[in-house]
């Protein structure tokens, strides 16, 4: 956890010295785009050093607060903006929550996700184009195509807070939530299961990935609140959440349920009832 932790730390001192004394485009969305590209190869090189990409799986929960400060405090609301608050304290709230999950759940160095060692040998002779671009640039740009909502609400607002700034707040807000009770019940399963045991319990009883549809609902909302800041955007503002949604329904899902179903052959059973990702009450046992 030392090293990540200097390995961040590094990144974000060298994404603030690009942003201090590096060249200046004029556009603050494009001065912290290439500020996170630095950071994120200052992880990687960190990732390729001790041999294990999951350096970066923080990344995606620290860099949304750090943002999304740049942004509010190089623009020109002030401190006594309604909407501005509101959006820090959402991405803080969920920051905060999905890192000291991370944080909780890092067993340590000799771990990696699964997933990383599968993409970088598939790729053969590419592995390093592969790490570099597709386990680390690519989430990079995803969050931040994520969070350009955020720039809009902090930085381009037409109008001030109202009642959609607060339909954002309870859909952010509801949305970390949802993910909270979802790994606190799946950590519970996972210390008393037994042996080939699926979890359908509780919110996993009724989504498959109630974790994912939670942190879907946070990037809807950031798309919410960009929409309340700049309704005239709203024909591309919400493309942040579909390339979410993109990419658990396209990817992280169906690698997910594969792996479940290979290593559980029960979970079979768990897909013919519960729905993939959108929560509802889910089917009945087949009796026969």
């Amino acid at each position: 956890m030392a090293r990540i932790g200097v390995a961040y730390a590094a990144a974000f001192a060298a994404a603030t010295a690009w942003l201090g004394w590096g060249p200046d485009t004029g556009r603050l969305w494009l001065d912290a785009l290439l500020a996170d590209v630095v950071a994120t190869l200052v992880v990687f090189a960190a990732s390729r050093v001790h041999g294990n990409s999951s350096f970066y799986d923080a990344y995606w929960s620290v860099l949304p607060p750090y943002l999304a400060g740049y942004w509010w405090l190089a623009g020109d609301l002030g401190t006594d903006d309604v909407r501005a608050w509101l959006v820090m304290v959402l991405i803080t709230v969920w920051a905060v929550r999905l890192t000291a999950h991370w944080v909780s759940t890092f067993p340590g160095l000799h771990h990696e996700d699964w997933r990383y060692p599968m993409l970088r040998q598939r790729a053969g002779g590419l592995e390093l184009v592969v790490d570099l671009v597709a386990i680390h640039l690519v989430p990079t740009l995803q969050v931040f195509l994520g969070l350009l909502p955020v720039y809009v609400a902090l930085v381009r607002a037409d109008r001030g807070a109202g009642w959609l700034d607060a339909v954002a707040i309870s859909v952010g807000l509801g949305a970390v939530a949802i993910e909270t009770v979802a790994d606190a019940q799946m950590h519970r399963f996972i210390r008393a299961r037994q042996p080939g045991e699926v979890m359908d319990r509780g919110l996993w009883g009724w989504s498959r990935h109630p974790n994912y549809f939670g942190e879907i609902g946070f990037w809807f909302a950031l798309g919410l609140f960009g929409i309340a800041a700049s309704p005239a955007d709203w024909w591309w503002l919400m493309a942040g959440t579909a390339a979410m949604v993109a990419m658990f329904l396209g990817a992280s899902i169906p690698m997910m349920e594969q792996r479940s179903l290979d290593r559980r052959p029960a979970y079979q059973e768990v897909v013919s009832r519960v729905p993939r990702l959108v929560p509802r009450p889910p089917r009945r046992r087949s009796t026969v």
